[in-house]
């Protein structure tokens, strides 16, 4: 299917990216490289770039450093127009890219920014959202105030009376809130949601029909995994449920592939291997490539495995973004046999 009768938002923080330049750590550098992002504001610009209409709703300071965010998003033709100037500061995160055995790390530094001071409940969310067909939100925006709380469930309640499409990505952050916490808040969500990335931190059933005290292993089997898609499925009705699995080799290398439910299934994508020029961004262009696929009506086997092939070209650029123009080349990399047998 064509994706042009598609109308994309998506609403979160757009945060500053400071890094230093070749691998270098904060406490030796003497420069950083600048470059903006954020989850939502990841998976807008892969759209945009693969020829959706993909618009971008946030608050950023009316400041130098505020449009200049907003510039570098309508550079990916990414509309802004629904964002707000606003009071505040610009939320900020350093990043130390990792090499070989060494990880990478991120510092966040966005309390009180102009987006989680902001107050929501002014928003008509009916008439932000009038005329959009697909909802994108994430679990990292309702940990940053309750005013982000508020933002996210005023979001949803007016995508479900307007019958817009609504995909979450539960995106857990142990730097910014308790994992308790991020439970209670998120399953509120759920009833609201047709498509979810990730399964952490909601409540997961267990095989005697009580919830999981230690959540899934992050390499379950494709039974175990089939028998928790399932279960929320049957709880929640979700159309489409994705989640990726990582194996870390080194900083510098990794495995992905990842599971699907769709459609009454359960799909496990290729495997593969790849060098690491930049990992931020990986999950979110896994959303936006499930996302692409899904509005495309691909075959569900072709949805998981180009979802995972976003998620590895991502990793081969600096920065957040997955600046992919052209579909060919990530159903090109998805057609390869980059399956490892084990």
């Amino acid at each position: 299917m064509d994706v042009t009768n598609q109308r994309f938002i998506t609403m979160g923080e757009l945060l500053l990216r400071l890094s230093p330049p070749n691998n270098e750590k904060i406490r030796t550098t003497d420069e950083f490289k600048v470059t903006y992002g954020g989850a939502e504001a990841n998976v807008a610009a892969a759209l945009a770039n693969l020829g959706v209409d993909s618009s971008y709703f946030t608050v950023v300071p009316d400041s130098s450093i505020g449009k200049a965010a907003i510039r570098y998003l309508r550079s990916n033709d990414v509309h802004c127009s629904p964002c707000i100037y606003g009071e505040g500061r610009m939320g900020i995160y350093f990043l130390e890219e990792g090499f070989g055995v060494r990880a990478s790390k991120v510092t966040y530094d966005r309390k009180d920014s102009a987006f989680a001071k902001y107050d929501f409940k002014t928003i008509d969310f009916k008439q932000k959202l009038k005329g959009f067909t697909w909802l994108h939100l994430s679990g990292i925006t309702p940990a940053l105030s309750k005013s982000c709380r508020e933002l996210i469930l005023l979001a949803l309640k007016a995508a479900k009376e307007l019958n817009i499409t609504v995909s979450f990505d539960c995106n857990y952050r142990s730097a910014l809130w308790e994992w308790q916490e991020a439970r209670d808040c998120i399953t509120e969500y759920l009833p609201y949601v047709d498509v979810l990335f990730g399964i952490e931190p909601i409540n997961l059933p267990g095989p005697d029909g009580k919830d999981m005290k230690d959540g899934l292993t992050m390499n379950p089997s494709y039974k175990e995994q089939d028998r928790i898609f399932r279960a929320l499925h049957a709880k929640y009705n979700f159309k489409a449920i994705g989640r990726h699995v990582r194996y870390v080799h080194s900083g510098s290398e990794n495995s992905l592939k990842a599971f699907m439910w769709y459609d009454g299934e359960t799909y496990e994508s290729k495997i593969f291997r790849f060098s690491i020029l930049d990992r931020v961004g990986g999950g979110d262009a896994f959303a936006s490539g499930m996302i692409y696929a899904l509005m495309r009506e691909m075959p569900a086997e072709d949805i998981v495995n180009f979802a995972v092939a976003s998620s590895v070209i991502k990793h081969t650029m600096h920065g957040d973004f997955n600046i992919t123009d052209d579909e060919e080349s990530i159903i090109k990399l998805m057609n390869q046999n980059y399956e490892i047998r084990r």
